[in-house]
């Protein structure tokens, strides 16, 4: 009996170490954006899957929206079709579109949502077409002063979060994949996820905001240092925007969007360690960067105390 008992012990105390952040989180909306290694290696897509069904079961209502840059790329080589990218977002002319909407909701979708369905009948996979949830018009980046077509590149202009509520409602995990419906021509739009995310996480008046990346987060001082920034707030973050690396961009300005639109904190964390999101959420260890509003809300509470 003592073997036992000295064996499930330390069990015991990290899950009362979770305590605080479960009583917290309970009932709380998360919307995570899933993407970068973590999207391609089995071990960390699984570790993913059991997070995602951790959050849920311990009484949190997480998101999981994803793109899918690598797969389409693969797929686009697969069909003849050149990757070309400006202004560091893709050019989809129509044949590519019919290949992205492929790859995002008949593939990258239905292998996440069956990693998440092994633990039970949870997960539904949606585009942002599904009950206009996510509705764009055609974005044409400033290249040297000038306007330019990139083809199926959408700019966000509304989101209808009912058919995501009604699923959390109803204890379900919503999988959406970064694809928008046309307010005006009757196309389909490519959607940057980070974006895509930030946008929802907003709608949805979500606690919190996770972006998986492949770094640990911003850095004070790359590439002199490697000293992850831990915690910010809104106007520091905008102030560091313009000297970020492009992939950083839309993801900081995503956790800038959502957290200057009501959502209580924004992280971006290390999708390259197993497990992130449950450290991220139920330590007193966060890793990454947490964005928070310039002024707290007053309901305002952080896993990851820093």
């Amino acid at each position: 009996m003592s073997t036992r008992k000295h064996t499930a012990l330390p069990k015991v105390q990290i899950l009362i170490e979770a305590l605080p952040w479960l009583t917290r989180h309970h009932g709380k909306t998360v919307v995570i954006k899933f993407g970068g290694n973590a999207m391609i290696d089995e071990e960390l897509k699984a570790a993913f899957a059991q997070d995602v069904v951790f959050l849920r079961q311990s009484g949190l209502k997480p998101v999981v929206v994803h793109g899918g840059g690598p797969q389409i790329s693969a797929q686009l080589d697969k069909h003849g079709l050149v990757s070309e990218f400006k202004a560091g977002l893709r050019v989809t002319t129509p044949e590519a579109m019919d290949v992205v909407r492929m790859v995002l909701a008949g593939q990258v979708q239905r292998e996440l949502v069956g990693l998440l369905n092994q633990h039970g009948p949870l997960a539904v996979g949606m585009t942002g077409e599904d009950a206009h949830t996510i509705t764009a018009t055609q974005h044409r980046p400033e290249i040297d002063g000038e306007l330019v077509d990139i083809g199926r590149v959408g700019q966000i202009t509304a989101i209808d979060p009912g058919a995501i509520k009604a699923l959390l409602d109803d204890g379900r995990i919503p999988v959406v994949s970064s694809i928008a419906r046309s307010q005006d021509d009757g196309h389909v739009y490519n959607v940057n996820a980070d974006t895509a995310a930030a946008a929802l996480a907003a709608a949805l008046g979500a606690e919190t905001l996770m972006v998986l990346t492949d770094v640990e987060g911003l850095y004070e001082d790359w590439p002199n240092s490697d000293e992850v920034i831990s915690k910010l707030t809104a106007s520091q973050l905008e102030k560091l925007l313009p000297e970020l690396s492009s992939g950083m961009v839309p993801k900081m300005e995503g956790c800038l969007f959502a957290v200057r639109n009501g959502v209580n904190t924004a992280r971006v964390i290390d999708g390259r360690v197993q497990h992130s999101i449950l450290l991220e959420i139920f330590t007193d260890e966060g890793i990454g960067t947490m964005v928070v509003p310039d002024r707290p809300h007053a309901s305002d509470g952080q896993g990851g105390a820093r």
